[in-house]
């Protein structure tokens, strides 16, 4: 698992649960203004998470659900759906096309920059609705995760910070993540490849990787323990 604070970036809702909201949409479709958590005392904050290749938001909204702060808004998008060229071209939710998995593979850096300005756009519209960005960490799994990051380097806006869970570096020859030590999808050597590119671009002391043992492609109970950890500290309830 791979965690830097403090980054420059910005993304958007509709759906509520109980006190926060996670919220599940298509960030390609329009929707109404996502419905903020009621009013308290201290600053609104939000967590923005991507899914990974062929899933959707709903099965990390569940996963949030049960290690979520109330004074914070949970929004995990579904990407759209689209031809992956891995999978023999069959149509599943992508955030880009992904041609192969070794390190030399060819990258869609069209469907990669594209997918990264509706990030910024999502997070643009959540700044409007009164969420600063410096308020907002921004993290995905897998293909999210790596999109999450690509998005982070990329943008103008401070984030409060970035979790990468299990993933690589998109366009690594323009730019530079965490991890199982027995993922089979994507190597454990593209995750330490990763940080170590990543802590030549921001301060080396703000990012942290995170080796779980035995843990394949997939989270565990420890490593979402890590990520609320990692969320509460950099979005406490006030300043």
């Amino acid at each position: 698992m791979l965690y830097f604070p403090k980054f420059q970036t910005s993304i958007r809702a509709i759906r509520a649960s109980n006190i926060l909201e996670i919220v599940l949409q298509r960030i390609s479709v329009k929707s109404p203004p996502p419905l903020g958590p009621p009013r308290r005392r201290w600053r609104p904050a939000e967590v923005i998470f991507l899914h990974g290749l062929g899933d959707t938001g709903h099965g990390w909204a569940e996963a949030f659900a049960g290690i979520r702060s109330s004074h914070i808004k949970y929004i995990c998008p579904h990407a759209p759906i689209m031809p992956v060229t891995l999978n023999m071209k069959m149509a599943m939710p992508s955030w880009f096309d992904i041609i192969g998995l070794s390190p030399d593979s060819q990258e869609d850096e069209p469907g990669i920059k594209q997918a990264a300005e509706s990030v910024k756009a999502l997070i643009d519209q959540e700044v409007k609705n009164g969420i600063p960005s410096n308020r907002i960490i921004l993290g995905g799994f897998s293909q999210g995760g790596a999109l999450s990051m690509y998005t982070a380097l990329t943008m103008q806006q401070k984030l409060a910070g970035v979790t990468a869970l299990s993933c690589w570096l998109p366009l690594r020859a323009s730019f530079p993540q965490c991890h199982g030590d027995c993922d089979p999808l994507v190597p454990l050597m593209f995750g330490s490849l990763t940080v170590e590119k990543l802590k030549t671009l921001v301060n080396p002391a703000n990012v942290t990787f995170k080796i779980y043992e035995g843990m394949m492609h997939c989270s565990c109970q420890q490593e979402m323990m890590d990520v609320k950890q990692f969320i509460d500290k950099l979005l406490p309830p006030v300043d």
